[in-house]
């Protein structure tokens, strides 16, 4: 069988204080064409379906839309799970009926354990989750949950239990959206979703998904982070910040019979994100700006690597570049020493990395285990009462 992976979608992301729906929109399209020439079986979808719990009505609409082309139109089936960023409760409203269509949208624990049969192969769907609601599945005591704070601890009672579901006649794919870290990306600079925003701040090792035989990660959005050859990130269909401009964008192919075979698929942006640094006199000289399209031909990131002396050199700069996404001042000063200061946080950075950087900041330390575990304790409350 032959599968389109994609993940990472965040319908409703805005790039700075653009909204990305249009690039959103052109990506789905060549994945469209993408899974047409392919002739795929079925669209995996490995969560962040949304960029927030509770979506904008354009964001729903547009999903809505996406999703009714795959399934109905094309009649492609769908196997999804919510990611951190999704709102798992409002996602997985009216599955008994989506599932008629072979529209599969795992966004609870008891339904991990329910995989999508096929004549020879079985489909795990595990979406993100909180590590209280492992606990509560379990029906833990207080003293037993004790072990089961972190995502890591919770994954590996759950991965077996998973296994224990395997008919041994078929093969076994999982679907999922976690941090998981292997021989392939151990050294490789991640993007700030690194870090999970509920249940842990580390990655989990691969070896705990070692029995099946294909792992569709969503969760990071660059495919080079891919822990293993079997075990890949196929990272988000658009570039979402700075971290991810010189990265290529696509979807992977991927084909199951004897043995996992892979095929990565190029998605062209239509509008891309370039990133422009020098002092403030060499990239406003037209012998340099002139080399790019502008004027909403593409996004631009700025970094200045002087403090010029001219009002308004945002206004300058965007009157120049057009649409300029930020704006970094990457120097020295004599009042401020050596500073790197943004007119603009384009949203990359989780809540724990904010709270962190805040409180290092004014203490000069960062904060300690037990300082991050009641942060992150809170942070679940919170997310929680949304």
């Amino acid at each position: 069988m032959k599968f389109l992976h994609t993940a990472d979608w965040h319908i409703g992301k805005e790039l700075g204080a653009f909204s990305l729906l249009s690039e959103q929109w052109q990506a789905f399209r060549q994945m469209v064409t993408i899974a047409e020439d392919e002739a795929v079986d079925g669209i995996i979808i490995a969560g962040d379906l949304y960029d927030r719990g509770i979506p904008p009505l354009s964001a729903v609409e547009a999903f809505e839309d996406m999703a009714r082309i795959m399934n109905l139109e094309h009649h492609w089936p769908i196997y999804a799970v919510s990611g951190n960023h999704d709102g798992a409760v409002r996602l997985g409203a009216g599955r008994e009926w989506r599932e008629t269509t072979s529209f599969y949208l795992h966004t609870t624990l008891a339904e991990a354990f329910e995989p999508v049969e096929l004549a020879d192969m079985q489909i795990f769907m595990l979406p993100f989750l909180d590590p209280l609601d492992a606990r509560i599945y379990y029906q833990m005591s207080e003293e037993e949950g004790r072990d089961y704070t972190s995502i890591e601890a919770v994954l590996a009672k759950i991965i077996p239990d998973l296994v224990a579901k395997f008919n041994p006649g078929k093969r076994h794919i999982l679907v999922t959206h976690y941090n998981v870290v292997g021989t392939g990306n151990v050294n490789y600079e991640l993007t700030s979703e690194t870090n999970s925003q509920v249940g842990g701040l580390k990655g989990v090792p691969a070896s705990l998904f070692a029995d099946f035989d294909y792992v569709a990660l969503g969760h990071i959005h660059l495919r080079q982070a891919s822990p293993t050859d079997t075990i890949r990130y196929a990272g988000s269909p658009v570039k979402f910040n700075t971290k991810e401009a010189q990265s290529e964008k696509g979807v992977y192919i991927v084909e199951i019979d004897d043995h996992v075979s892979l095929k990565w698929r190029r998605i062209h942006p239509i509008k891309d994100l370039i990133v422009v640094k020098g002092t403030f006199a060499e990239i406003t000289a037209p012998a340099y700006f002139e080399q790019y399209a502008r004027n909403g031909a593409n996004w631009f990131s700025i970094s200045l690597t002087d403090f010029p002396d001219v009002r308004n050199a945002r206004g300058i700069l965007t009157k120049i570049y057009g649409d300029v996404v930020e704006v970094n001042y990457i120097g020295q000063n004599e009042q401020l020493g050596d500073v790197v200061q943004s007119e603009l946080v384009d949203g990359t950075l989780s809540d724990q990395e904010i709270i962190s950087n805040f409180y290092e900041t004014v203490t000069e330390k960062p904060l300690s285990e037990e300082q991050v575990q009641l942060v992150e304790t809170i942070l679940n409350e919170v997310g929680r009462g949304e």
